[in-house]
């Protein structure tokens, strides 16, 4: 199967699983989905989520946003990573809008890549997610399903982004993106992964993903037999330890 042929497969399964997948992040407005991927680096999309509602009562514009001061927006977002570093690119971020962009947000890569704390996944996210521009953002998750896929070798996110462009159709690109977000977390997590329950990398993981799969149900079936064999070998001495004279004081009772 070529890498086009196995990109097709994916497209369609995660097609089926997830026809309609929303937005994870909170959001009212561009400006608004801005602020909230931007608060997401590093961190959950709970924590965010459990902030930004507050946050953005009081300010969903740039105007309302840079009358509040960092140290308020801190306060605000303070369960999220990294809340200090944040609270000041949301609030610098607001002033150079008012500055330099009449109070809204750009709608090229380029303009958004120069605001503050705004990074080539970021404004990826707000041009496909906020705009409709076809773009292909690539975080941890859509990185690491790639490799173990065979769809990319995993170098950097940059090549990954590259890879995965070339393999699906550009109009898949916003949809595909959070599709493959939503698949890495429910079922191709980075640590305890699971072959038995993640479908594709069963039918599409390289070589390297599927022995370490082998690897850990060894250690697992190990692992087992061995719980097992204690457990017998305690129930064989009478299933129940000797007290020692500590537990014994403990428990009101004189040493033995």
């Amino acid at each position: 199967m070529t890498k086009k042929e196995k990109a097709q497969a994916i497209l369609a399964y995660l097609e089926q699983l997830y026809p309609d997948p929303p937005i994870p992040l909170y959001h009212t407005n561009p400006f608004t989905m801005c602020i909230a991927v931007l608060l997401s680096a590093h961190t959950t999309d709970k924590s965010v989520n459990g902030a930004t509602p507050t946050l953005f009562k009081l300010a969903d514009n740039p105007a309302d946003m840079v009358k509040l001061s960092p140290e308020r927006i801190q306060e605000i977002i303070r369960r999220v990573g990294l809340s200090k570093t944040k609270s000041r690119n949301v609030w610098n971020l607001s002033r150079i809008l008012l500055e330099k962009h009449g109070g809204r947000l750009p709608e090229t890569m380029e303009e958004l890549e120069e605001l503050p704390g705004v990074g080539h996944k970021t404004a990826s996210v707000v041009m496909c997610q906020a705009f409709g521009v076809p773009a292909f953002p690539v975080d941890t998750h859509i990185h690491r399903l790639a490799e173990r896929w065979g769809l990319s070798n995993g170098k950097n996110v940059e090549q990954t982004e590259k890879d995965l462009k070339a393999l699906f159709p550009k109009e898949k690109w916003p949809k595909l993106h959070l599709q493959m977000i939503y698949y890495g977390r429910e079922y191709c997590p980075a640590r305890n992964h699971d072959l038995t329950r993640c479908e594709l990398c069963h039918r599409f993981g390289t070589r390297e993903v599927k022995s370490a799969a082998a690897k850990k149900v060894v250690v697992d079936v190990a692992a087992k037999r061995a719980s097992k064999a204690a457990a017998t070998r305690t129930e064989g001495k009478g299933g129940k330890k000797k007290p020692t004279a500590g537990s014994r004081l403990i428990r009101g009772l004189p040493p033995s």
